[in-house]
């Protein structure tokens, strides 16, 4: 697994500030990617299902997206509307998948 001992370290800094910010962004880094990798397998699980038609076990995945994608705003590693942007388009989507029975 990712973590800050294990990641590579590229351009070294001098200043003992610099070391700090870059251990720092490092950390950051690795924040954001377990939001952006929820965020995908959220997705994934909603495409695998659409694509088996199954309409009632992608309603009751939903939540667990917009819950992903909210979180995934709140920390700021997407923007506010960009997560209101996909819920909206991941819910007709959805609707299309439930009416096509």
């Amino acid at each position: 697994p990712l973590n800050y001992l294990n990641f590579p370290k590229k351009n070294m800094a001098i200043t003992k500030s610099a070391k700090k910010a870059q251990r720092q962004s490092v950390k950051r880094k690795l924040g954001n990617l377990q939001y952006k990798k929820a965020i995908k397998e959220a997705l994934k699980q909603v495409r695998v299902l659409a694509a088996a038609k199954k309409g009632e076990e992608l309603k009751k995945i939903l939540p667990q997206v917009y819950k992903a994608l909210d979180k995934a705003a709140k920390a700021g590693v997407i923007k506010k509307n960009n997560a209101s942007r996909r819920k909206s388009r991941i819910s007709i989507f959805a609707a299309k998948v439930g009416k096509e029975k």
